[in-house]
């Protein structure tokens, strides 16, 4: 396996399994913990902890209010940001933000565009006055592999964990006010969930890859569909071409894990709302 890792992992995928156990098709075990009781981040307005096998994100999200882009003055904001710090693994430093975490923030704020999981508008309060900026910190504690699914899943749980008090405008003062008794939450129009593939040999695909499979990988594709099956997204960051069949199969099998993260993330929030 040290020496001559690449066909140590062939010598298993002749077999169709993997070095931990796994299918090929097969993702590692995927837990959830929504608010507060995640042990998450108690400052936020939402939070959710998210593993995925030895993966594990946390999200929090902060509200705030601020003035809207003078071009969208009925519009909110969402500002995704992605954190890899030098604690998760060792091949991360610290200081300001690597490649990989850049790039993953860009993947998460077109995820958050293309699926209009929340609509922008939403977020308004007057227009032209006054709006919610929601600022989604993804940090990642524990890094072996597939980020962006973990990333994705906690982001919506988080977001779906918000609860944003009643804000007013006193036509008097022109001030804002704030009522932290009356509390609403975030309105999710779309559920995305992304599904990431790695690409053994040009051929061979594996879904939810460890750190060391995506090292020996010829490339990646992550998918990201909605809970009508809508593809959101399709991010392939280079690496080997995939034919159309193969591309329709990750989708398939894309569209499959996207009722068991919905219903997992379900039966937590289930489990957690007050009865």
């Amino acid at each position: 396996r040290t020496v001559e890792p690449l066909e140590y992992y062939r010598r298993f995928l002749k077999e169709n399994c993997r070095p931990d156990g796994r299918e090929l098709g097969e993702f590692r075990t995927t837990t959830v913990n929504i608010g507060k009781c995640s042990c998450s981040i108690t400052t936020a307005d939402g939070s959710a902890l998210v593993k995925l096998g030895n993966t594990t994100v946390i999200c929090g999200v902060k509200a705030e209010l601020a003035a809207p882009a003078v071009d969208s003055a009925n519009k909110g904001y969402i500002v995704p940001n992605v954190e890899l710090p030098s604690l998760c693994a060792e091949r991360f430093r610290s200081g300001p933000p690597g490649e990989e975490a850049q790039a993953a923030s860009q993947f998460i704020a077109d995820v958050i565009e293309n699926s209009q999981m929340i609509a922008k508008e939403d977020l308004c309060i007057a227009n032209g006055k006054l709006a919610w900026v929601l600022y989604c910190d993804i940090i990642c504690l524990d890094y072996d592999g597939n980020l962006l699914d973990a990333s994705v899943f906690a982001l919506l749980a988080a977001l779906k964990n918000v609860q944003l008090p009643l804000v007013t405008i006193n036509e008097e003062t022109g001030l804002s006010e704030v009522n932290l008794k009356q509390k609403n939450p975030l309105i999710i129009r779309k559920h995305p969930v992304a599904t990431s593939f790695a690409i053994f040999d040009d051929t061979l695909l594996i879904v939810d890859p460890t750190a060391e499979e995506e090292d020996l990988a010829t490339g990646t594709v992550t998918i990201v569909t909605d809970e009508e099956g809508r593809l959101c997204s399709v991010h392939k960051p280079g690496g080997s071409p995939l034919t159309g069949a193969k591309l329709q199969d990750c989708i398939t099998r894309a569209i499959t894990r996207h009722k068991e993260v919905k219903k997992l993330i379900d039966k937590v929030i289930k489990s957690i709302t007050p009865k």
